[in-house]
């Protein structure tokens, strides 16, 4: 847990208390006896520490997700990614979301659940492209033209393709989630490599859509 101040904001609670969340919702559920349990764990007043989540449910989720994007950013610094490849970064940053993850699998499951409902559908792909965008500035992306949006829109589906994969792997270190994920990015640049080589109307034989498709629900 992060240190809080004598009085915090509820800012500074709210990202204190992110990361220890999923280990009372695990059982709890993602509802107010895991922000009162999570409060009461850490000597906070649990009236106040529900005022940090007003937004219930899913504004846990989004601030624990946040709080993965941060501790991934502090494991893997620029220094660490900068003698790699992109996709050796791009890898390393999806396995160090896993790892940050994997004490947590029943909390994600119930997370992911909550996302899946229909009226979610927002803010699950707000989520899923803020993952993204943060995977790949750190992997020192600076496109500003479509292909910033073909990155993030293909990693994001990556990224969720792993996901369900990761949820029910029981191999050891989880090398079958890593094996899956290899196979995916392996195949994100084999698509930014025809891309680099497509110029003017070709563009338009490639479908977006089609290939996100197909790294999101491949055979295994």
């Amino acid at each position: 847990m992060l240190p809080l101040p004598a009085d915090p904001t509820l800012d500074e609670l709210r990202e204190a208390l992110a990361p220890l969340l999923p280990r009372n919702a695990a059982f709890d559920g993602w509802n107010d006896a895991a922000v009162t349990a999570t409060a009461q764990s850490v000597g906070v007043d649990p009236e106040i520490a529900r005022l940090a989540f007003t937004g219930g449910a899913t504004d846990m989720i989004d601030a624990w997700f946040a709080s993965i994007d941060t501790r991934m950013a502090q494991a893997l610094p620029p220094e660490t990614l900068a003698g790699m490849k992109i996709s050796a970064r791009i890898t390393a940053l999806v396995e160090a979301r896993l790892d940050l993850l994997a004490p947590d699998r029943e909390a994600l499951r119930r997370a992911l659940s909550i996302l899946a409902l229909p009226g979610n559908f927002r803010l699950a792909t707000r989520l899923g492209w803020r993952a993204a965008d943060v995977m790949w500035r750190l992997a020192g992306d600076t496109a500003t033209d479509y292909n910033h949006y073909s990155k993030r829109t293909i990693l994001a589906g990556v990224y969720a393709a792993t996901l369900m994969v990761f949820l029910d792997d029981e191999s050891e270190g989880q090398a079958n989630t890593r094996a899956f994920l290899a196979r995916r990015i392996a195949g994100v640049m084999r698509f930014e490599k025809a891309k680099a080589r497509l110029s003017g109307s070709s563009d338009r034989y490639f479908s977006l859509s089609r290939f996100v498709g197909r790294l999101r629900y491949p055979a295994i």
